[in-house]
């Protein structure tokens, strides 16, 4: 049995990144760049105005001077000459700025009359100009290897005018859940009568590819009958990935392990010292990567967050791949066990000194299901100890928002 960080090394030591394809810009976003990205352009491509005012040369400005309006030149315009010392030529925000001038006078300190600028306060001289290339230089790095992109990387993308991108595929993931008790949401009425029970990891477990940056595709609910799973598994051979809930314990309708063996099938590992979600599997079944999940739906979460998570990162070209740990102090005790690693569902929360608290969201069973709602960090107690309350806990942040504040403020 594999104790957890090995288990995720063996896991991520056997996908790598996805093909490459490049992509139009608008469909690149929350995609990882495949490649680095350099300019080919300057940007700004020359100097230009960051203000609606006069263009002037730093020497003739002086609160009172006059000066000559000479031109207008508008955004997207061009000077026709350079600017001659004496004179001013109008300018708009971003319009070239003309050659001999170093300044822009902004509109509001100047007054106009019969061709004649007048500048009534020189607090601007010398700025308001921006310099050619002072944004992005010609060959310089924009963009790189395994960045994810966002929006302003899809901003940078466009000013440097590349259309496509390239980025790793989206990974196919094949997902099934097995049970002869399991329905879907729109089938109710049976888990109201108490004969049947909706499968919940049929859709955590998509939308968690689907956070993951991977394309669930459904296989359906298998019922526990070999020749269906082996049908089910055949299915999924053209998918990236392949992930199964449920019937990979040792129970007499958990069929999972005899067919993919039976199918030529590879099993690296199958049981994970962590807790809950001892049950978890990994090998390849038809060439294809598979992760065999508990049907407990606490268990197949946490196995999505240690292990379906950065697989699809990998995957999909990120270079970072796991969440950061944090430490906290324990709002309370924490039981340990003599050989797992215990994963805790926290909660994590900022005390007005600065300290960061955790405490666990209540009861832990592996079918307590809102417990995982609730946690916004898995607390990390190791194999052989216990944490006592007081004590330094680690945790492995779940939820993004957690970092997030209520209120806005610009200092901590």
């Amino acid at each position: 049995m594999l104790g957890v960080a090995e288990a995720v090394e063996t896991v991520l030591a056997a996908v790598a990144p996805l093909d490459v394809a490049a992509v139009h810009l608008e469909d690149a976003l929350g995609r990882f760049a495949a490649r680095d990205v350099t300019s080919s352009l300057a940007i700004p491509p020359w100097d230009n105005s960051s203000m609606d005012g006069y263009a002037v040369r730093a020497s003739d400005v002086a609160a009172g001077a006059k000066l000559r309006v000479a031109a207008t030149i508008r955004a997207g315009g061009l000077a026709e000459r350079a600017l001659e010392p004496g004179e001013a030529m109008k300018i708009m925000t971003g319009a070239p700025v003309p050659a001999g001038a170093d300044t822009v006078i902004r509109i509001e300190d100047t007054g106009e009359k019969d061709g004649v600028v007048t500048i009534n306060d020189a607090r601007d001289t010398g700025r308001n100009v921006r310099r050619r290339a002072e944004d992005i230089a010609e060959g310089q790095l924009v963009v790189a290897r395994g960045t994810r992109l966002l929006a302003p990387h899809i901003g940078v993308l466009a000013s440097i005018g590349m259309s496509r991108v390239p980025v790793h595929a989206m990974p196919l993931v094949a997902i099934l859940s097995t049970g002869d008790e399991l329905v879907r949401v729109e089938d109710l009425a049976g888990a109201q009568a108490g004969r049947s029970i909706v499968s919940s990891n049929s859709y955590s477990l998509a939308a968690l590819v689907r956070e993951s940056g991977g394309v669930p595709v459904d296989n359906g609910l298998i019922a526990d009958d070999p020749a269906a799973l082996r049908e089910a598994l055949e299915e999924a051979s053209d998918t990236d990935l392949v992930i199964t809930s449920g019937g990979i314990s040792v129970g007499e309708f958990d069929h999972t392990r005899a067919v993919i063996e039976a199918m030529g099938g590879e099993i690296v590992f199958w049981k994970v010292r962590m807790r809950p979600g001892a049950n978890i599997a990994f090998g390849s079944v038809n060439g294809t990567p598979w992760l065999g999940l508990p049907g407990n739906p606490v268990s197949a979460l946490i196995g999505g967050e240690l292990f379906i998570r950065p697989m699809l990162r990998k995957m999909s070209g990120a270079l970072r791949l796991y969440p950061r740990p944090v430490t906290a102090i324990a709002a309370e005790p924490f039981k340990g066990s003599e050989s797992m690693t215990q994963l805790i569902r926290g909660i994590l929360t900022r005390a007005e000194n600065g300290e960061l608290h955790a405490r666990s969201t209540g009861p832990q069973g592996s079918g307590i299901l809102s417990s995982m709602a609730a946690a916004n960090a898995l607390l990390v107690v190791p194999a052989g100890r216990a944490i006592d309350l007081g004590e330094i806990v680690t945790a492995l942040p779940l939820d993004p928002d957690a970092h997030l504040t209520e209120r806005f403020e610009l200092h901590a």
